[in-house]
C-alpha cells in the first residue's frame, strides 16, 4: 500500500472514530451500560457484533461509546504535553544561558524516569481519576517534545534569515515572533498527531490498571482489563477492545508521518 493510500486509510478510520467520539449515536442505538444477565457472554453475531460482556452489555456498543472516553484523553494529554515542552522548550532554546540550564535539568529530572512509570507517580501523588490520568500522561509525554522543541528553536535562531534580520537592526521580540517563532513551531501540528496515538495507548494502559476512568462508563483500556479475566470462555471481550486502540494509535501514526513527509517537501520545495 503506499503512502497516500495509507493516509487515506487512516484518515477514513479517523473519521469514523472521531463520528463514535462525537455522536456515537450515529453508530448504535443501545444503550452501552444496558445490563442483560441473561444475555451475557454472548459470542459475536448479527444480533450482537462484538459478543456482550459479563453482564450482558453489548461490547460492540460499548466499544463506539468508549471512543469518547479514550480520545478525549489523548488529545487532552497531548496539549498538556505539548504545552508544558513548549515552555520548557523556548526557556532552552531562547533563554541564554540560565534558561537553557534550567530547561535541560528538569528536563533530564523528568527522563529519568520511564514515561509511563513518571505518569504513575504522578497519580500516586494526585489520586487516580480522568483528569489525573489526562495531565499524568501529558507529563509524561512533555520531555521529549521539549527537545525536539529546543533543538528546533536553536537551529533557527543559527539560521541565516535570522543572523540578517539581526544586522538590519531588528528589535529580539521582533525577531522572535515574526522569524524565530513561525519557523521553529511549525511542526508542533505534526508532533502533536504523531503523539496523540501514544498518549491513547498509555491512557488506555492507565485505564488497565483501573486508574482512568470510573466503572461503568466505557472506556477501552478498562474494558480490556475487565475482559482478561474471561479470556480463556469470551476471547471478543479483549480483542476488540484491543483492535480499537491499536487501530486509533496507528492512524494517528500514519496521518502524522505523511503530515511530516508533506513538511519535509514543503521546506525542499
Amino acid at each position: 500500500m503506499g503512502r497516500n493510500a495509507g493516509a487515506a486509510v487512516a484518515i477514513a478510520a479517523l473519521l469514523v472514530i472521531l463520528i463514535a467520539a462525537i455522536s456515537p449515536q450515529l453508530l448504535t442505538s443501545a444503550d452501552p451500560d444496558a445490563v442483560a444477565p441473561v444475555d451475557a457472554f454472548q459470542s459475536p453475531s448479527l444480533a450482537h457484533l462484538f459478543g456482550t460482556d459479563e453482564s450482558g452489555r453489548d461490547v460492540y456498543t460499548r466499544v463506539v461509546f468508549g471512543a469518547a472516553n479514550s480520545l478525549l484523553i489523548g488529545i487532552a494529554a497531548t496539549v498538556v504535553g505539548l504545552s508544558l515542552a513548549l515552555v520548557l522548550g523556548m526557556l532552552g532554546g531562547l533563554g541564554g544561558r540560565v534558561g537553557d540550564f534550567v530547561s535541560t535539568r528538569v528536563v533530564e529530572v523528568m527522563f529519568a524516569l520511564p514515561g509511563l512509570l513518571l505518569a504513575l507517580v504522578f497519580i500516586a501523588i494526585a489520586g487516580p481519576g480522568v483528569v489525573t490520568s489526562t495531565v499524568a500522561v501529558g507529563l509524561s509525554t512533555a520531555p521529549g517534545y521539549a527537545r525536539i522543541i529546543r533543538s528546533q528553536l536553536r537551529s533557527v535562531r543559527n539560521s541565516g534569515y535570522v543572523e540578517a534580520a539581526t544586522v538590519l537592526g531588528h528589535s529580539r521580540l521582533r525577531i522572535v515572533v515574526q522569524h524565530i517563532l513561525p519557523g521553529a513551531l511549525a511542526p508542533i501540528f505534526v508532533l502533536g498527531t504523531l503523539g496523540v496515538g501514544q498518549a491513547i495507548v498509555w491512557a488506555s494502559s492507565l485505564g488497565f490498571l483501573g486508574l482512568g476512568v470510573a466503572p461503568p462508563a466505557a472506556e477501552w483500556g478498562a474494558m480490556l482489563s475487565s475482559g482478561r479475566t474471561y479470556i480463556d470462555v469470551a476471547w471478543w471481550l479483549t480483542v476488540f477492545p484491543g483492535l480499537a486502540i491499536v487501530a486509533t494509535a496507528a492512524s494517528f501514526t500514519v496521518l502524522g508521518r505523511a503530515l511530516n513527509e508533506r513538511t519535509r517537501q514543503g521546506a525542499l520545495g
